[in-house]
């Protein structure tokens, strides 16, 4: 495929699901939504831990939807609105319309419509109860990973539109981060951020993208503070990168494990944080450079299959798509050949994740495919990733 085929074929794939999400306001299931299940909080079971999570399991892990069955409703998720939004951006600075300014702008309102109130500052969490090996976090606890994508569009949208006014709440969500996270370990030149103001954990992809958020804003604002907070809790996280170049999810003991999409969150904060501190490239390069060759050789296969561990094919995941995508896009500056591997894995992701209807299933597992269409794990992730690709130039 030529390279201006390859480009029409993204813009309609993009189109077409775009659409597809629209035409239900952004609004959907998600892998973790269990827990919104009308039967299940009807039982005296959601007050059990250990119920919460065989139940939030046996939503992720079903070959089939089940959802309709145990009324989990539709909803927007805070951080799928984030993602559209970043999509909506890139497809503005791609065209320069009006219409997709507008697109862009309605996004964000939205997403500034699910600010949670009662912190320091804005923040965003999942519309969800959340039961994990490490916390229970009730829907609309704020956590960082949400707070911090929203925060990611909403400094687009500043830099896109000249528009201080989403500096402003952006700015915001660094005293959310200050105040109102938690900060496990701390030294003289390191910080690691909670994942909510609920807990202590320590996971590298989270406190990094607390990090982004702090240098993104702090470099913007001209306000020092909040970018050195930013470089302690980048170090934090690259001195815990394992000698093979990749990162552990976190730092219990049960978190050990490294996976495609995690990683190449590490591998994008990382990249954002040192352009917008240029004079801590020298420090952080040779982490990014180890980790990036990681990813790319053991989560790739040659014709763009993403695998989700290093260790095995199976599954191959949407999210692991779209995170894909945004990181190679990010990353193309150190890598000759980032591109062309986008390439791939779009192709692969049209050919064997893509629905006639226009949207993306969840996961192609061993023996069969899981075609749920997730909002926020497979449509956000993909319309981020394919717009990032429609933006290069060099596509």
């Amino acid at each position: 495929m030529v390279k201006s085929d390859m480009r029409a074929e993204l813009e309609r794939v993009y189109q077409t699901l775009f659409a597809w999400c629209r035409a239900r306001n952004f609004a959907g299931h998600d892998p973790f939504d269990a827990l919104n299940s009308r039967l299940f909080q009807a039982t005296p079971l959601r007050h059990s831990r250990l119920a919460r999570l065989a139940w939030t399991q046996l939503g992720k892990r079903a070959p089939i939807n089940l959802r309709p069955f145990l009324l989990v409703p539709h909803e927007q998720n805070a951080k799928g609105l984030a993602l559209f939004a970043l999509a909506a951006l890139a497809r503005f600075r791609t065209t320069r319309t009006q219409e997709d300014e507008q697109t862009a702008r309605a996004l964000l309102s939205d997403l500034l419509a699910h600010a949670l109130d009662g912190y320091h500052g804005a923040a965003w969490g999942y519309n969800f109860d959340w039961q994990g090996r490490a916390f229970y976090a009730p829907r609309g606890t704020p956590t960082i990973v949400p707070t911090a994508f929203a925060a990611r569009a909403l400094i687009a949208a500043s830099d896109a539109f000249k528009d201080e006014a989403y500096l402003h709440v952006a700015r915001s969500t660094c005293d959310f981060i200050r105040r109102d996270l938690h900060r496990s370990e701390e030294s003289a030149d390191e910080v690691c951020f909670s994942y909510t103001p609920l807990d202590e954990t320590r996971v590298f992809n989270a406190s990094l993208l607390a990090a982004e958020t702090l240098a993104s804003v702090g470099a913007r604002t001209k306000e020092t503070k909040l970018v050195e907070l930013a470089l302690h809790a980048t170090r934090y996280v690259v001195r815990r990168q394992r000698a093979d170049g990749s990162w552990a999810y976190g730092a219990a003991e049960f978190q050990t494990w490294a996976d495609n999409f995690h990683t190449a969150f590490i591998l994008t904060s990382l990249a954002r944080i040192m352009r917008v501190s240029p004079d801590q490239r020298a420090e952080f390069a040779p982490a990014l450079r180890r980790g990036y060759e990681f990813w790319r050789a053991n989560f790739f296969l040659p014709d763009g299959w993403p695998k989700y561990f290093p260790n095995q094919n199976y599954p191959a995941d949407a999210h692991a798509v779209g995170a894909s995508l945004v990181a190679l896009v990010e990353l193309q500056a150190y890598d000759a050949g980032a591109l062309a591997l986008a390439e791939r894995v779009a192709r692969w992701s049209i050919s064997e994740l893509r629905d006639a209807r226009g949207f993306f299933y969840y996961q192609r597992r061993r023996f069969f495919t899981v075609r749920t269409p997730y909002m926020r794990w497979a449509q956000a992730w993909m319309l981020y990733g394919l717009a990032s690709l429609l933006e290069t130039e060099k596509l």
